[in-house]
């Protein structure tokens, strides 16, 4: 019998992964990254206002390259045994489209118009629209908001439609509907992104566009309309159903086929979002906890249903059945910066070097800096009067979202030092994680094992032990480096019918996990000391800044 090979791709913020993977065991054979190259140039985006948009160009582009890349590498005969592709990307990050479904900045007239292009997950400037939908919620009859965690964040889809649609006349006019990029990458390589008629993923839909059964769909017209009049027939051109990543959006086109030399009846599967489908590369379970760390955090949880039955834990990202695991419920909660927490440190330090020394100089800096500098913080002496920072550099995702917020550093002297500084950052994002932790607890969530995947968790043991110490809880670390575009492949095996679940497809394609920190009890009892001025500081922070 012939080994049947699948691909699993993962859209980060940075880049695209292609993962090659063998159906049957799991083993990787291949695998690829390219950067999307406008955004590596900065374009379309303005930091200062928290504008982050990506070309769609950049996606196609770079799927293709990472793609055609990692089956190079997978060797010979590889190409003719894919028989299934399952993308996960960021989100909320969703692009405004015409009837046919082209995102706008693939026409002519709108190829340089940032409205045109995805509106990147960590995109802030919707705020004040977020703001305004959290009001009205409030005073509505049906609170579509209480799937959501109870706040609606600028982070996502209605938010971020609301304001473009505000702010661009010409996007209003030519706007048809919006689809979130995990939905519109997947079906474009079916060829058929008629917004119409592609299926849209339960994971984006019920997450961030206050989608749920109970509500008959999204949100009621009347409501929509009442928030702003400019949203008036939307609703429509958007979407009733919504599907689970087990299910398959379509077979892929000639078009695509061609461009990857693959063959032309590989099933492409229900896309989702890449911490979600994070956690089923890291193989969750029933009330396993998995932090998806990277430039920023998102936690998830599955429970059954059953075991769920009334209970709303308020300030996470939402409560969804199916958008995880089918069959059972998932919540998402995480943190809006982590890594970018410690990148805007190094860039303080790196860009006046940059700036006298030369470009060289700041860039062998660069690549020395956070590691001399987790190395130095993790010999400090821990005691209850050390400096407290807040992690809310992004503003604050969960628990209980409110992106106008800033970071904050308190306690320093003249004696601080940049490790001294940085240890407080790091302690910051702990601390931010505890927060989540503590509020899924105080739900009556149990939380049964800590599970790490991403970037940070590979790559930094001093960040990885302090989150340890700080959550006095064991933390295993996946040992795929590639989780989230594990998990696509897990997903994609099962739309090809290889497997019954996505259980299943775990079972037999998991990495299983090559380490383990544990607590420091002695730590853990000054971090609690530690834990209670953070508390303090960001309350005094929220209120009077």
């Amino acid at each position: 019998m012939k080994d049947k090979f699948v691909i699993g791709v993962d859209f980060g913020t940075d880049s695209v992964r292609s993962l090659v993977v063998n159906a049957q065991n799991g083993q990787t054979v291949g695998t690829a990254v390219a950067y999307y190259p406008r955004w590596k140039e900065g374009k379309f985006c303005i930091p200062a206002e928290s504008q982050f948009r990506q070309h769609p160009l950049d996606y196609t582009e770079s799927l293709e390259k990472a793609v055609n890349e990692s089956l190079q590498l997978a060797g010979e005969g590889v190409r003719s045994q894919v028989v299934g592709i399952s993308i996960d990307t960021t989100g909320s990050t969703p692009v405004a489209v015409d009837e046919n479904g082209t995102a706008l900045a693939l026409l002519p007239e709108f190829t340089e118009n940032p409205n045109g292009m995805f509106i990147l997950w960590k995109d802030h400037t919707a705020n004040a629209e977020a703001e305004e939908i959290n009001n009205l919620a409030r005073k509505w009859e049906t609170d579509f908001t209480k799937y959501v965690g109870g706040i609606y964040s600028s982070e996502w889809f209605w938010a971020k439609i609301l304001r473009t649609l505000r702010v661009d006349e010409k996007v209003r006019k030519k706007a048809f509907s919006w689809v979130e990029h995990c939905d519109w990458m997947s079906a474009e390589l079916t060829g058929n992104i008629n917004p119409l008629e592609l299926k849209r993923s339960r994971c984006a839909a019920g997450h961030k566009a206050m989608w749920n059964e109970e509500f008959d769909g999204l949100p009621a017209e009347e409501f929509l309309t009442a928030l702003d009049p400019l949203l008036a027939g939307l609703r429509s051109h958007l979407f009733e159903n919504t599907y689970t990543s087990n299910q398959v959006m379509g077979t892929i086109s000639d078009k695509w086929a061609k461009k990857l030399n693959l063959p032309t009846d590989v099933k492409i599967g229900v896309g989702a979002f890449d911490a979600h489908m994070g956690g089923v590369g890291a193989e969750i379970e029933a009330y396993s906890f998995v932090r998806v760390m990277g430039t920023s955090t998102c936690d998830m949880l599955v429970a059954p249903a059953d075991e769920m039955e009334g209970k709303l834990i308020p300030g996470i990202c939402g409560q969804v059945d199916g958008s995880i695991l089918p069959g059972m419920l998932g919540m998402e909660a995480g943190q809006s910066a982590y890594g970018d927490v410690y990148a805007w440190f190094q860039r303080l330090i790196t860009e006046p070097v940059k700036e006298i020394l030369g470009a060289d100089a700041a860039e062998k800096l660069a690549s020395d800096l956070i590691p001399h500098l987790a190395e130095k913080a993790a010999v400090l002496p821990l005691t209850v009067n050390d400096p407290i920072a807040l992690d809310w550099f992004n503003g604050r995702r969960t628990p209980d979202a409110n992106h106008t917020l800033k970071g904050a550093i308190a306690g320093l002297n003249l004696g601080s030092t940049s490790p001294i500084v940085f240890k407080a950052l790091v302690e910051a994002t702990a601390f931010g994680s505890k927060a989540i932790v503590d509020r899924f607890l105080q739900e009556g969530v149990p939380i049964r094992q800590v599970i790490a995947i991403g970037g940070v968790a590979n790559k930094s043991s001093y960040v990885m032990q302090t989150l340890c110490d700080v959550l006095n809880m064991p933390i295993k670390v996946a040992a795929s480096d590639q989780a989230c575009a594990l998990g696509a492949a897990m997903c994609a095996a099962t739309a090809a019918g290889i497997y019954p679940t996505i259980q299943d497809a775990q079972k037999s394609m998991g990495s299983g996990f090559d380490k383990t920190y544990t607590p420091d009890k002695d730590k853990h009892l000054i971090y609690l000391e530690l834990y209670k001025k953070y508390e303090s500081f960001g309350a005094f922070i929220e209120q009077k800044i």
